[in-house]
């Protein structure tokens, strides 16, 4: 029992889950004296005769709160593998009347959770799949490309506004609810805006919107250059229809002489410099 338990886990037990394997406190001691268990924090042991990975450090930084408490953030998006990496600060929820003492490493949420937004994947406590999307979109690393990523994949924009609901008043839910806003209109109309705003504050001259070309209308054209930028919204909102008429249109306005370039919403606010730089070499080429 004892080396399953460690095999499923990450080499993490608690001084709980080792007595229902059998181990009375005293054993559990002669294991830490010995050094083929390390102390994570009270209570919680890491078997040391394996790699101390993220899931193991993730998995004991939860642990350490006790039974309620929950993976969340960008923590709980790497356990949902809906990012990449696991983050360096593992964010923990615990119940509102919990007192814990602040741990390195770990950044610490206190509220009570609804049932729905908590589930159990691999073992660990993690927020759900929706609250996890809205939450870690607003962390730093996260942002609306993850949103995006994950309304591609994995979760619906309904089910992302039912767990915000749940949870107003929680650390982000303003940035949240813009975020949402975007992702429900597909924010097309905001990151024209935003382009010009970037346009004038950058100082770049020679354009103008809505231009005809070819008898479609460039969201911005620098005449003299030739250069045609298009503004595309959230890339969950794109079907193959219209993906293949967007084609259609570069193509025709690229065939009249002009260099197109076609930016996001998440391009404009998530790499703005790029974007510019981008720009001012296109428009500087020509």
């Amino acid at each position: 029992m004892l080396d399953d338990h460690l095999r499923r886990h990450d080499g993490v037990i608690t001084l709980a889950q080792a007595q229902q394997c059998g181990l009375s406190r005293h054993a559990v001691d002669r294991r830490v004296r010995s050094g083929r268990w390390l102390r994570c924090s009270p209570g919680v042991f890491f078997a040391d005769d394996r790699p101390f990975t993220d899931a193991a450090r993730v998995r004991a930084a939860v642990w350490a709160f006790g039974p309620r408490a929950t993976a969340s953030g960008l923590a709980a998006a790497w356990w949902h593998d809906v990012t990449r990496f696991a983050p360096e600060i593992v964010e923990v929820t615990v119940p509102r009347v919990s007192n814990h003492p602040r741990r390195p490493g770990i950044r610490v949420r206190r509220r009570d959770l609804d049932p729905h937004d908590i589930v159990e994947r691999n073992g660990l406590r993690i927020t759900a799949l929706p609250l996890t999307v809205v939450e870690a979109a607003v962390r730093r690393g996260g942002g609306s490309k993850l949103m995006d990523t994950a309304l591609q994949r994995h979760v619906e924009l309904a089910q992302l506004w039912r767990a915000h609901l749940r949870n107003k008043g929680r650390h982000g839910s303003p940035a949240a609810r813009r975020l949402l806003r975007a992702a429900q209109d597909g924010a097309r109309s905001e990151a024209e805006r935003l382009l010009v705003k970037l346009l004038r504050e950058a100082g770049l001259t020679g354009w103008k919107t809505n231009y005809p070309v070819g008898g479609y209308k460039v969201d911005v054209a620098f005449l003299g250059p030739k250069v045609a930028i298009e503004v595309d919204g959230w890339a969950f909102h794109t079907d193959s229809e219209v993906f293949q008429i967007d084609r259609q249109r570069q193509n025709a306005i690229s065939l009249l002489g002009w260099n197109v370039l076609r930016f996001t919403w998440l391009d404009l606010t998530e790499y703005p410099d790029r974007v510019l730089a981008t720009i001012r070499y296109a428009i500087s080429a020509r």
